[in-house]
């Protein structure tokens, strides 16, 4: 397996473009993304559970509810929840581009991100949705991830190769999500596209699984979303055996796609709303996997936790506080813990209790823009890892007037 580029373009017979249609203010600014497949493919998504939730993920459960897609389109700027007329705009939208691509309606996703309840007109769609089509290309992947992208500082684009019977299969994705951003589907979206020949409930089932490791141990700021969604297509095109039920092929899919996943996860993770650094906590010896996640999804939470970090400050009680609230089956006076990063690794915790270290070098350890929180419950044999970023005062401006 190896990284390659292309992004959502990566796998044959995909398609992405990115163009302002005038929903953001802002005109240098891509407000609708485009990706498209030449054929139909199988199609698999996971959803926000916050009970409000955004119009185009209602719809979308209707249209994915047969396992086929051919296309998504999503605009920034608006998220059109809690919108009277949200439902009909997204319908339309749906309907206007299934028009000029001449596919069936419910073979579209539709997404939108933004400000909430925010009146939204279906006008810009219109405007923009011929040029969107006329400009979809091969190499339109980095057009389409500026189109997703709000409080995002970086675009998000990944893409893996590998081999599954022989056959050269690849899989990308783009993401966009800096802020409200949660364990538990977090404003996040997506969208994930692969030539691989899998049915669409080994898909399914291939989503959900790896959910659960990656984007529901994200977390920035603890706020769930209404709009967080991740969609995989996957049109075939790649000619490999077709995967209908668990094997080594199917393994092998799940690898790559874990590996797009968690290269996601990182990003978005490293471009949290006014972060300076990435913290990726990883966790060993659990008694269970609830434990271990439990105990990873904690102190990556954990606010306290997070502002030491901005501050390069060793403060490792909070980490230790933030594990014994988590509700993890653990035994404190087995914890073991230490801050890592490119500068070196200092040990602040043994037996739950702390050990000498040097503040000065813990500092420097600390100062790095990118942290791994490592934490060894020393009780099992079960391990999980889970992505956030700092706590600065840049987060506070950027949420005290994202609206106005």
């Amino acid at each position: 397996m190896k990284f390659t580029d292309g992004g959502v373009c990566a796998a044959k017979g995909f398609k992405a473009s990115g163009v302002h249609c005038g929903i953001r203010r802002n005109k240098s600014k891509k407000d609708l993304a485009l990706i498209y497949s030449e054929v139909p493919a199988s199609a698999a998504a996971v959803y926000t559970t916050n009970l409000v939730k955004g119009a185009p993920l209602m719809l979308n459960k209707k249209h994915l509810s047969n396992g086929t897609a051919q296309a998504i389109i999503c605009n920034s700027g608006n998220a059109n929840t809690c919108n009277e007329n949200g439902a009909e705009i997204a319908e339309k939208t749906c309907a206007l581009l299934a028009k000029e691509l001449n596919i069936d309606p419910y073979d579209v996703v539709v997404a939108s991100t933004g400000v909430i309840g925010q009146k939204i007109d279906i006008a810009p769609f219109e405007n923009g949705i011929p040029p969107l089509v006329a400009a979809l290309s091969e190499d339109g992947c980095g057009a389409a991830a500026e189109g997703i992208m709000t409080t995002d500082t970086v675009k998000k684009e990944i893409a893996v190769e590998f081999e599954l019977g022989g056959k050269i299969c690849r899989i990308g994705g783009i993401a966009k999500g800096s802020g409200m951003i949660h364990p538990n589907m977090a404003t996040m979206l997506v969208f994930i596209t692969t030539d691989v020949n899998i049915s669409p409930q080994m898909l399914q089932k291939a989503l959900s699984s790896d959910i659960t490791k990656t984007f529901n141990m994200l977390s920035i700021d603890g706020d769930t979303s209404t709009n967080d969604m991740v969609v995989v297509l996957a049109n075939g095109l790649a000619d490999n055996k077709v995967i209908s039920d668990a094997g080594e092929d199917f393994t092998v899919f799940m690898e790559a796609l874990n590996t797009v996943t968690v290269a996601l996860c990182r990003m978005i993770a490293g471009d949290g709303e006014g972060s300076t650094k990435l913290l990726e906590c990883s966790v060993t010896g659990g008694k269970t996997l609830t434990d271990a996640q439990k105990t990873a999804k904690s102190v990556i939470c954990s606010s306290l936790l997070k502002a030491a970090m901005f501050g390069a400050d060793a403060n490792w009680g909070r980490v230790l506080c933030a594990i014994g609230y988590s509700g993890a089956d653990v035994d404190i006076n087995k914890i073991d813990v230490y801050f890592k990063s490119k500068a070196g690794t200092v040990q602040v915790c043994k037996d739950g209790h702390g050990v000498d270290f040097s503040e000065e070098f813990a500092k420097t350890v600390l100062s790095e823009s990118e942290i791994d929180i490592l934490i060894d419950l020393n009780d099992g044999e079960f391990s999980s890892t889970a992505w956030g970023c700092d706590l600065t005062y840049d987060y506070v401006r950027i949420n005290g007037d994202y609206r106005t």
